[in-house]
């Protein structure tokens, strides 16, 4: 049976270079791999077929003579799964894998880890008052972390001692298993990857190097910051491993609703209530900002739902930038409780507005309505 040609069995072009030709390989063996799909012939030829492919083109002498004579110029030279296994120029097999097969084999894979390890990186939500956010303020929060054992200097050993290099893995932190047709890497089962065992552990912590503490820690937090804000704090996270560095400590912003203010970037914005006389006749009231109070001058015949805006009176973002503003918006607010001579002055009002020029919007609305219904018959 005549054999395909090697390009087209890796599914690559002539030009193909070597990154891109191990990595067509590599797609295949990880897909049809006898050790994956152990039942299905096809599968293993499919895989024979490819090996064989790469072995050749991963050379650059069997390259040439197969691009120069074909199957005739390399027969033979294939070594092929089943065949001699992987020879010649095709390479070394973890070569071409790398850390893939390593985890998929259970293996840990990479690099040992006897050395110095950063600490982990701590997170703390703080909540803030609006008013906390917009000033700034300074607090004091507790954090509860890991921190390098003093007696031992972080090395878990007992004083006078130290930890004595694994003769497992001989202080790599990793192991090579066999498995199958893989040799494979995984973390040292005796030291798990820390490459020393601890022979006379430190009694205060345990060996583990560490220990476990409560600090206190004061923030201060800049003027402008809103939720999802965070400040670092460098090296007040878990304390690192074999004296290596102590992570960060992340503050993470959190703002509480407040009873009158909504903020929305640099500004805020309030609701104001006023009463029907004022919304009619005008009228100045008192209204609230983060500064302090302000007037706010409501013109006669003001619509309920009208927003007043008042420069400056907003947040100063944290990222810089000018001051946002206040926006007020008016609500008018319906007369509760009346008695029966207030009943009647209203009533008296009522019969002197004839006619539609008292109600801006109510013949917009009433026309709008019989276009509406025209429209449904």
């Amino acid at each position: 049976m005549s054999k395909r040609d090697y390009y087209e069995v890796l599914g690559v072009s002539k030009d193909v270079d070597k990154k891109e030709l191990k990595r067509a390989y590599r797609k295949l063996a990880m897909k049809y791999h006898p050790d994956r799909m152990p039942d299905d012939k096809d599968a293993e030829e499919k895989f024979k077929e490819a090996t064989e492919a790469y072995e050749v083109l991963g050379d650059d002498q069997k390259r040439q003579a197969y691009d120069q004579f074909g199957h005739a110029g390399v027969d033979g030279q294939g070594g092929g799964y089943g065949g001699g296994g992987f020879g010649g120029g095709g390479g070394n097999f973890s070569d071409i894998f790398g850390d893939a097969f390593s985890d998929f084999f259970g293996g840990g894979g990479g690099r040992a880890q006897n050395g110095p390890r950063r600490g982990s990186d701590l997170r703390y939500t703080m909540e803030l008052t609006l008013e906390e956010a917009v000033h700034g303020v300074e607090k004091q929060i507790r954090i509860p972390t890991l921190v390098a054992c003093e007696p031992c200097d972080g090395t878990g050993a007992k004083e006078g001692t130290k930890p004595k290099t694994c003769g497992t893995c001989h202080g790599a932190g990793q192991v090579r298993m066999q498995q199958g047709f893989f040799a494979v890497q995984q973390t040292c089962p005796t030291c798990r990857g820390q490459g020393t065992i601890v022979e006379n552990p430190c009694s205060s912590c345990h060996g583990r190097g560490v220990k476990e503490e409560t600090k206190t820690l004061s923030v201060k937090i800049p003027a402008g910051v809103d939720t999802g804000d965070r400040i670092r704090l460098s090296g007040e996270g878990e304390a690192g491993a074999m004296g290596g560095p102590t992570g960060d400590l992340y503050v993470q912003m959190t703002v509480r609703e407040h009873k009158i203010f909504q903020r929305d970037g640099s500004n805020l914005y309030c609701d104001v209530p006023i009463s029907f006389v004022d919304a009619v006749l005008g009228g100045e009231l008192e209204v609230p900002t983060l500064g302090g109070k302000v007037m706010l001058k409501i013109p006669a015949e003001t619509q309920s739902g009208k927003t007043f805006r008042l420069r400056g009176k907003g947040v100063k973002s944290v990222r810089g930038g000018i001051t946002g503003d206040l926006l007020c918006r008016v609500q008018v607010e319906t007369p509760v409780n009346l008695n029966s001579n207030q009943k009647e002055l209203l009533q008296q009002f009522q019969a002197s507005m004839k006619g539609e020029k008292h109600s801006p919007k109510k013949k917009t609305w009433l026309d709008g309505v019989t276009s509406f219904l025209k429209g449904m018959q």
